[in-house]
């Protein structure tokens, strides 16, 4: 098991803002709303998550190599 990075900087699209966010080691985030234009993104096709498609670092379970939803 490799060293998972537990934080991502998650940036919108739509407006540039970026915020650093702990990610859950658990499970996948699909929604998350821009804190400054409120601008709900979800992942890209072919990305498990929010993370996997927008942040700096992709989620903590494909990071770990495994399936991140199921």
């Amino acid at each position: 098991m490799k060293k998972v990075i537990p934080n991502s900087l998650i940036s919108c699209p739509n407006c540039g803002h970026q915020k650093l966010e702990v990610m859950p080691t658990d499970a996948c985030q699909w929604f998350y709303e821009c804190e400054a234009c409120h601008e709900v993104l979800k992942p890209k096709p072919g990305d498990c998550c929010v993370y996997c498609s927008y942040g700096s670092v992709k989620c903590p379970p494909i990071q770990d190599g495994s399936s991140c939803c199921g």
